[in-house]
């Protein structure tokens, strides 16, 4: 398993985390994060998927989780935008289906981890069940479960499932690094009303986000439980200041590019067997040009 690169958003492993402590605004670091410096970050991250997808031994799971507004979205969309599109793969995740309410929480996203060799990307995730239906438990009325689970201790059992199940991913060759985007309220107000001024951002507007905000304060409860939870060498969670969109997108992408370094990544060498076919077909190849 790999050793999670070192930064000032790392979240303990302690369960010492605590949201009220957690910056939504940047640190004073002196990273550059705009112009060429974003360029280089776009060209290494490039270079390093086109490895990971030659090298064919590791998978690379992103998970994204933040309040409405925080810029899950376009964060995404700007840190992978050099990254080629047949190596990476993007899912949202919103309200289950009935067939995904068929079976446990963790099958839908279970189903589209990445393959070795690419890049998987979970826009919401798994953590959805430990977040949204804990602010809002009359959910778990809807998902099918047993009359006997014991609700008592349901957030605990699934904070377990999920670090176990991630555990099992990294110990099988998944690189997973997640982020926590952390928005302020106020900065998510400031987004919000631009979004309803905005003629083209009309379209990212939905009225619920607004009733959501009322429940503030247990979302930080909820997200500042979860991250404690599973928080963990194998699967680090990342509390990234949202408010200062390029800032969060430049802390990202080098947190993305210290984990790929940081694993060892390689092309494969030819086999003695590939070398002789590699001598054969350029033997006939050069016989052609005569």
């Amino acid at each position: 398993m790999f050793e999670a690169p070192d930064s000032p958003y790392l979240v303990p492993y302690n369960g010492s985390f605590r949201v009220a402590d957690a910056s939504t605004t940047p640190l004073t670091d002196g990273k550059p994060h705009k112009g060429k410096h974003r360029r280089a970050r776009t060209e290494e991250l490039n270079k390093l998927q086109r490895v990971l997808a030659a090298g064919d031994k590791h998978a690379v799971l992103l998970v994204f989780q933040a309040m409405d507004a925080a810029g899950k979205d376009s964060t995404i969309r700007s840190v992978m935008q050099g990254v080629d599109p047949s190596g990476c793969q993007v899912f949202s995740f919103k309200k289950p289906s009935n067939e995904e309410l068929d079976h446990d929480f963790l099958w839908r996203t279970t189903c589209r981890l990445p393959e070795r060799g690419r890049i998987g990307i979970f826009n919401r995730s798994q953590y959805e069940e430990v977040l949204v239906v804990r602010v809002h438990p009359e959910i778990l009325d809807y998902q099918k479960l047993p009359a006997d689970l014991g609700r008592e201790t349901i957030w605990e059992d699934r904070l377990t499932s999920i670090r176990q199940q991630e555990e099992h991913l990294a110990r099988n060759g998944t690189v997973i690094i997640k982020f926590w985007l952390n928005v302020s309220k106020d900065e998510q107000k400031r987004r919000f009303l631009s979004r309803l001024d905005e003629a083209e951002k009309n379209c990212k507007f939905e009225p619920r986000d607004v009733l959501e905000r009322r429940y503030w304060d247990d979302y930080m409860a909820a997200y500042e439980a979860a991250l404690n939870a599973t928080s963990k060498p194998w699967a680090p969670w990342y509390a990234i200041p949202a408010d200062d969109k390029p800032y969060m997108r430049a802390r990202v992408a080098d947190i993305i590019i210290d984990t790929l370094r940081s694993i060892g990544l390689r092309y494969p060498e030819p086999s003695d067997g590939d070398r002789e076919d590699f001598a054969a077909a350029r033997a006939e190849l050069c016989d052609d040009e005569m």
